[in-house]
């Protein structure tokens, strides 16, 4: 019987090891698996590739790990924001590596390895110091950067739905980049607010198919009140 359903953070993360590269879905804080980051600090990987699509806010999340010294280099498309002071610190003492990548070709990266596509010419970035080292063409007539997929060897994304089988839905903009990091990973682990009976999951609504996801948790929604206090809901 299939059944991906882990019984907590700790036994999902179990198998993530030091070096590896991970896909961590969010835009910002929307969508951001907070409950697996903090299970990746305490887990002990180090020496990571992050993928995200910012450099965390303030001194939690996905800040928390690049502070807690487990990230050696970061791919993201938005490193500097008002409350990236993690990341402004480690970057400008030299403790942490970053690759800039443009929000849609992080997208398209991202979907290409999930695709099986070997690399792509994409017009963006061409004649910045993004293109530096890469491969150039002019195809009829425009100028094209050539780009290559970026794989994980993890990916830890949040979802609303899940069943046993894997099969994920997702809340409004908290979708993101998680569908595209879970086809592009090896091991992919999402947190769900409600586990669904199997076959009660609209086929329609399925975003994430099962066969993408390795393991999937179920977490207690959180939410945030007046004056930051938290409660479970």
């Amino acid at each position: 019987m299939i059944n991906k359903i882990a019984d907590s953070v700790a036994q999902a993360l179990a198998g993530v090891k030091d070096g590896a590269t991970v896909l961590i879905g969010g835009f910002g804080t929307a969508g951001i698996p907070g409950e697996l980051i903090d299970g990746l600090i305490a887990q002990g990987a180090k020496d990571l590739t992050v993928v995200n699509n910012n450099a965390g806010n303030a001194d939690h999340g996905l800040a928390a790990l690049l502070k807690a010294g487990r990230v050696r280099k970061i791919i993201c498309s938005f490193p500097r924001q008002v409350d990236s002071y993690v990341f402004d610190e480690l970057y400008r003492s030299g403790k942490l590596e970053l690759e800039l990548v443009p929000q849609g070709n992080l997208a398209e990266r991202l979907r290409a390895a999930g695709a099986g596509i070997g690399a792509f010419f994409c017009p963006t970035a061409y004649g910045t110091e993004l293109a530096a080292g890469k491969e150039t063409r002019e195809i009829n007539g425009k100028h094209y950067v050539l780009e290559y997929p970026i794989h994980g060897d993890v990916a830890l994304i949040k979802a609303e739905k899940g069943d046993r089988w894997g099969n994920l839905t997702y809340r409004m903009s908290a979708r993101n980049f998680g569908p595209v990091m879970a086809t592009a990973a090896k091991t992919t682990i999402a947190t769900v607010h409600e586990i669904a009976e199997l076959g009660t999951l609209d086929p329609e609504a399925i975003v994430t198919p099962g066969i993408h996801v390795t393991h999937v948790v179920r977490i207690d929604r959180v939410a945030t009140q007046a004056g930051g206090i938290k409660k479970s809901a």
